[in-house]
């Protein structure tokens, strides 16, 4: 009895399954009502393993890292702790979301890393996380 499928059946398989489920990177509702995403995996049903996130994060992550580098000058400058800080709120935000804190970047600038600390805990950049907020500052002004 055989237990798996040839290379070329497999691939086969994946062309043809492409063909009738579709391909979609973001989720969407299929025929049938159910949220999925990729080629017709069924978010609530399925979901997605520890590894596959862990690689989703590490993939965001590294866009992330390279859109911080261009977009925004000051971070080259800071110590890693720092930079730590600035992705972790991208993160949430975005950089076009932390660009609009102008208070902390200009912080930043003149390497007020205190006010910097307190510029996170003072904007409203994440709501309903004061835990998140003060680890952060904390790490900004320890640096």
């Amino acid at each position: 009895m055989r237990n798996a499928l040839s290379n070329e059946m497999m691939e086969a398989l994946k062309v043809q399954l492409i063909c009738h489920e579709g391909l979609t990177c973001v989720p969407q509702i299929n025929e049938t009502g159910e949220l999925t995403i990729g080629v017709g995996r069924k978010l609530y049903q399925t979901g997605i393993s520890e590894i596959e996130a862990e690689q989703m994060l590490e993939r965001d992550l590294a866009v992330l890292l390279t859109a911080m580098k261009q977009d925004l000058p000051i971070f080259h400058q800071l110590s890693e702790a720092r930079k730590q800080v600035l992705l972790n709120m991208a993160f949430t935000i975005n950089i076009d979301g932390l660009k609009k804190l102008k208070k902390l970047l200009a912080a930043l600038c003149i390497e007020d890393f205190t006010l910097a600390a307190n510029e996170i805990l003072d904007s409203n950049w994440i709501l309903g996380n004061k835990d998140r907020k003060a680890e952060l500052s904390m790490l900004m002004k320890a640096g």
